[in-house]
């Protein structure tokens, strides 16, 4: 679970930039590296928005794991 966190959170890094550039120069790199809305576009924004489930979920429910009975 550590490299998922891990991979999430750059994955949410990543996407934050890149709205911010799409709001401070209205310049969208997802975009212009992989195309508009193509295929390996739709991939990245789906596993952007998964990995931000991912870490909503870590942050705010309890380490079922390690939870005290």
């Amino acid at each position: 679970m550590y490299y998922l966190s891990k991979l999430a959170l750059w994955l949410v890094i990543i996407g934050g930039l890149n709205w911010g550039l799409v709001g401070i120069a209205n310049f969208n790199l997802v975009s212009t590296i992989f195309g508009e809305m193509s295929i390996l576009s739709r991939i990245i924004y789906i596993l952007v928005g998964l990995s931000a489930v991912w870490l909503i979920y870590e942050q705010f429910m309890p380490d079922l794991m390690t939870a005290k009975k």
